[in-house]
Protein backbone atom coordinates (compact mmCIF):
# COMPACT_ATOMS: atom_id res chain seq x y z
CA UNK A 1 0.00 0.00 0.00
CA UNK A 2 1.19 3.53 -0.91
CA UNK A 3 1.98 5.75 1.96
CA UNK A 4 0.38 9.08 1.44
CA UNK A 5 0.58 12.21 3.62
CA UNK A 6 -2.84 13.89 2.54
CA UNK A 7 -4.14 17.11 3.96
CA UNK A 8 -7.80 18.12 4.62
CA UNK A 9 -8.79 21.34 3.47
CA UNK A 10 -12.43 22.92 4.81
CA UNK A 11 -14.14 25.78 3.17
CA UNK A 12 -17.30 27.39 4.26
CA UNK A 13 -18.69 29.51 1.49
CA UNK A 14 -22.15 30.93 1.10
CA UNK A 15 -24.62 28.88 -0.52
CA UNK A 16 -24.63 28.72 -4.61
CA UNK A 17 -20.82 29.22 -4.52
CA UNK A 18 -19.48 25.25 -3.87
CA UNK A 19 -19.57 24.57 -7.21
CA UNK A 20 -17.33 27.27 -8.29
CA UNK A 21 -14.81 26.60 -5.80
CA UNK A 22 -14.40 23.01 -6.46
CA UNK A 23 -14.12 23.59 -9.74
CA UNK A 24 -11.15 25.63 -8.89
CA UNK A 25 -9.56 23.39 -6.77
CA UNK A 26 -9.69 20.13 -9.29
CA UNK A 27 -8.23 22.44 -11.54
CA UNK A 28 -5.41 23.13 -9.38
CA UNK A 29 -4.81 18.83 -8.58
CA UNK A 30 -7.59 17.72 -5.96
CA UNK A 31 -9.39 14.42 -7.33
CA UNK A 32 -12.78 15.32 -5.73
CA UNK A 33 -15.12 17.00 -2.93
CA UNK A 34 -17.76 16.48 -0.76
CA UNK A 35 -20.27 19.37 -0.69
CA UNK A 36 -22.46 19.39 2.36
CA UNK A 37 -24.64 22.46 3.90
CA UNK A 38 -25.32 24.33 7.29
CA UNK A 39 -26.27 27.20 8.85
CA UNK A 40 -23.30 30.03 9.92
CA UNK A 41 -24.17 31.79 13.05
CA UNK A 42 -22.36 35.15 14.87
CA UNK A 43 -20.53 37.20 11.85
CA UNK A 44 -23.35 38.63 10.72
CA UNK A 45 -24.57 39.85 14.22
CA UNK A 46 -20.29 41.02 14.28
CA UNK A 47 -20.81 43.10 11.12
CA UNK A 48 -23.75 45.18 12.29
CA UNK A 49 -25.68 46.42 8.98
CA UNK A 50 -23.23 45.00 6.62
CA UNK A 51 -24.03 41.57 7.88
CA UNK A 52 -27.89 41.80 6.40
CA UNK A 53 -26.43 40.52 3.09
CA UNK A 54 -24.69 37.44 4.51
CA UNK A 55 -27.31 34.53 4.20
CA UNK A 56 -26.96 32.11 7.37
CA UNK A 57 -27.27 29.02 5.09
CA UNK A 58 -23.84 27.95 4.11
CA UNK A 59 -22.15 25.28 1.52
CA UNK A 60 -19.37 23.18 3.75
CA UNK A 61 -16.42 21.89 1.15
CA UNK A 62 -14.28 18.86 1.86
CA UNK A 63 -11.72 18.62 -0.11
CA UNK A 64 -8.40 15.80 0.70
CA UNK A 65 -5.19 16.81 -0.91
CA UNK A 66 -1.69 14.99 -1.36
CA UNK A 67 0.84 16.97 0.39
CA UNK A 68 2.84 18.39 -2.67
CA UNK A 69 -0.67 19.83 -4.08
CA UNK A 70 -2.02 21.14 -0.68
CA UNK A 71 -0.95 24.42 -0.73
CA UNK A 72 -1.95 25.02 -4.72
CA UNK A 73 -5.59 23.76 -4.24
CA UNK A 74 -5.73 25.63 -0.96
CA UNK A 75 -4.87 28.78 -3.09
CA UNK A 76 -7.32 27.83 -5.85
CA UNK A 77 -9.71 27.82 -3.32
CA UNK A 78 -8.74 30.98 -1.67
CA UNK A 79 -9.36 32.94 -4.68
CA UNK A 80 -12.44 30.71 -6.19
CA UNK A 81 -14.39 31.70 -2.88
CA UNK A 82 -13.26 35.34 -2.60
CA UNK A 83 -11.88 34.67 0.60
CA UNK A 84 -10.00 37.85 1.15
CA UNK A 85 -13.40 40.04 1.44
CA UNK A 86 -15.25 39.77 4.60
CA UNK A 87 -17.96 38.11 5.16
CA UNK A 88 -17.60 35.38 2.15
CA UNK A 89 -16.52 32.40 4.29
CA UNK A 90 -12.96 31.03 5.56
CA UNK A 91 -10.95 28.01 4.89
CA UNK A 92 -8.76 25.76 6.96
CA UNK A 93 -6.23 22.92 6.67
CA UNK A 94 -5.95 19.64 8.85
CA UNK A 95 -2.97 17.53 8.28
CA UNK A 96 -4.41 14.05 8.25
CA UNK A 97 -2.37 10.80 10.03
CA UNK A 98 -4.28 8.19 7.74
CA UNK A 99 -6.84 8.46 5.26
CA UNK A 100 -8.49 5.03 3.69
CA UNK A 101 -10.30 5.10 0.40
CA UNK A 102 -7.99 8.33 -1.10
CA UNK A 103 -7.44 7.54 -4.43
CA UNK A 104 -3.71 8.86 -5.26
CA UNK A 105 -3.77 8.36 -9.14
Amino acid sequence: MEHVNPNLITCIVQRGEADQVVAAAMQAGAQGATIYYGRGTGVREKLGFAGMFIKPEKEIILIVAKEEQTEAVFEAVVKAARLEKKGQGFAFLHKLDRAVGFVTE
